[in-house]
């Protein structure tokens, strides 16, 4: 079921969903609320096989999402903290729904997104960003110690430019967020961003789902692999994690009508399955 808040927002059209974080007096910060609205939202579109990708954006204008809700966060730790090692609902909550969506995540980002939003949007597929955005990890302006060690460094193009990021608590613009390859897409304003958003959307939508399906797979295993076996590559080991999803999109009717579609010059006929 779409998310049970109204600081999250869900919206379907041409077999995109849209989820909106739609909390801007608080500069879309993450909550328990708006985090449980997220994963509901990524779960809704993760269960509708009409939705082949999803668009995370942030209302207001001011922040795509400023990280964790630092007042809630220091009430809980006034009440004792929040126990997040067990069912509780946390900041996390959000973050790791959209790192763990088996279809593509686009960001949206039109404003700030600092600590926890940075992740969030570091935890989509990919990233379209207005000029006037920034991109921020302050935890260690704030005594805190960034969970984005682990996945900001692979997102730049450089192991410079995501220390600088991490280890400085500053504000990276989005020219040079997209010039170290953190932002795939930047535009001038809301109404590019959206527009672009659509494009993008659009693009990933003539692949074959179950393609993208097999490749999300893989990019995922590939970031949290395990060890190999000794004796085994990497390589070798993450083909052997992949082989099942692969082996569902290479036994499809989807991979037959792809070559047939392209030797026929039409456009492919994805059925999903």
């Amino acid at each position: 079921m779409p998310p049970n808040t109204d600081t999250v927002l869900y919206e379907k059209r041409d077999r995109v969903a849209w989820i909106t974080l739609n909390r801007p007096e608080a500069m879309n910060a993450l909550n328990p609320e708006i985090s449980l609205g997220i994963k509901e939202g990524i779960d809704e579109a993760t269960a509708d096989d009409d939705v082949l990708v999803v668009v995370l954006i942030g209302n207001g204008g001011r922040a795509f999402c400023a990280g964790m809700d630092l007042k809630w966060r220091a009430q809980e730790d006034a009440a004792g903290g929040t126990d997040m090692s067990g069912d509780d609902v946390g900041p996390g909550t959000g973050l790791d729904a959209v790192g763990q969506c088996p279809k593509p995540v686009i960001a949206a980002i039109d404003g700030y997104a600092l600590a926890g939003g940075m992740q969030l949007s570091n935890r989509c597929d990919m990233r379209i960003a207005t000029r006037k955005s920034r991109f921020g990890m302050p935890e260690a302006r704030r005594a805190l110690a960034a969970v984005g060690v682990e996945d900001t460094p692979e997102l730049f193009t450089t192991a410079g430019e995501a220390a600088w990021i991490l280890l400085t608590g500053g504000h990276m613009t989005a020219e040079r967020a997209y010039q170290n390859g953190l932002v795939q897409v930047l535009v001038e304003d809301r109404d590019e961003l959206i527009q672009a958003a659509e494009d993008l959307a659009g693009e990933v939508k003539l692949c074959a789902p179950l393609a993208i399906r097999a490749i999300k797979e893989t990019l995922r295993t590939k970031r949290n692999m395990p060890a190999p076996n000794p004796g085994q590559t990497e390589l070798d080991k993450l083909s052997e994690l992949t082989a099942e999803v692969k082996e569902v999109n290479n036994n499809s009717e989807d991979r037959l009508e792809g070559p047939l579609a392209f030797a026929e010059k039409r456009d492919p006929n994805w059925k999903n399955r």
